[in-house]
């Protein structure tokens, strides 16, 4: 890796889909060597080469495209020290990659993979050096955003735990948080939230579109700049929210099951961009131009979170 100044090692990416094109794009900017290891070569060129123009339009900046190279094939005596996987949810998959990459990397390079649902105690069953597989998430585009997670548990070397954190922190522009146990608590702040916004849909209060304008309107306003606990302090504090949770806790939903109309929809439709379908409907052309918005997006609101800073980010993460 590169702690304390010293060589940026080549980082191996091994994954598809636009968050680990966003990845290699985040490493290339903070100017590392990048293999990205990717079965959908084509279309990874293509992703990356749209960031690349992006970064010089947003930011009159890019990264060197000759630290780039993508490959379908992994091979073995390579020295990384870092590999990033980035799979689906699905656990058979997940093992057989940490299986392979256990194979075909140095004993001592860190293996950090992506598991919002899945515990990293289960991903460590049945391999040979636990300590060195981690849990990180992150967030897409990754390299326009601070987010980044580091899962570690009692197998875990924390010696690699907090050099990674370092570095992700010094290095890859990101404001890394650790969680020690077996599960990330971005996915479970989400999952809750949408558990509310399914009963709500489900049981006739509200429609999608109004879901989408009470989250972006009030919350989506706010949480760039505070937190949910901040943001409490700056509205008048904990004993204000105290009596509204008191009496409006027991009325948020409990479910377990996901709604039919979720279901519907998944049901209907591959992607936006395959058949204009999704929870919104689209006309052609519309997923392309929600994409390239949405990049814009990414560039004006770091712009604006950068000028804004959490107070605590020079006092680093704590575990």
């Amino acid at each position: 890796m590169a702690l304390n100044g010293t060589k940026k090692e080549t980082v191996l990416i091994t994954g598809e889909g636009r968050l680990a094109y966003s990845i290699a794009v985040c490493f290339l900017q903070s100017g590392y060597p990048v293999v990205l290891r990717t079965e959908n070569m084509a279309e990874a060129k293509k992703n990356i080469a749209t960031h690349y123009a992006d970064l010089l339009r947003f930011t009159g900046e890019a990264f060197n495209r000759k630290h780039l190279e993508v490959t379908s094939t992994l091979d073995a005596g390579v020295n990384y020290q870092l590999v990033v996987a980035v799979t689906g949810e699905d656990i058979h998959g997940k093992k057989l990659l940490l299986r392979e990459l256990e194979k075909k990397v140095p004993a001592g390079a860190v293996i950090a993979v992506n598991t919002e649902s899945i515990p990293l105690c289960v991903l460590h069953d049945g391999t040979t050096h636990p300590e060195r597989i981690i849990g990180l998430n992150w967030t897409e585009p990754a390299h326009t955003t601070w987010f980044m997670e580091i899962i570690a548990n009692a197998k875990n070397d924390r010696t690699l735990v907090k050099h990674l954190a370092n570095e992700a922190k010094t290095y890859w522009g990101k404001d890394p948080y650790i969680i020690s146990g077996d599960l990330g608590i971005r996915a479970k702040m989400m999952a809750a939230m949408t558990r509310e916004a399914f009963y709500l849909v489900e049981h006739g209060y509200a429609s999608v579109e109004d879901i989408d304008r009470a989250c972006r309107n009030d919350p989506g306003y706010y949480l760039p700049f505070a937190g949910n606990f901040r943001y409490i302090d700056l509205m008048g504090g904990a004993g204000a929210y105290g009596r509204v949770m008191k009496d409006l806790n027991p009325e948020l939903s409990k479910s377990i099951k996901i709604p039919d109309f979720f279901i519907n929809a998944a049901q209907q439709c591959g992607a936006p961009a395959e058949n204009s379908k999704g929870l919104y409907e689209y006309e052609e052309g519309d997923t392309e131009k929600w994409e390239a918005t949405f990049r814009e997006f990414s560039y004006r609101i770091k712009q604006i979170i950068d000028k804004y800073p959490f107070a605590y980010l020079e006092e680093g993460s704590s575990e």
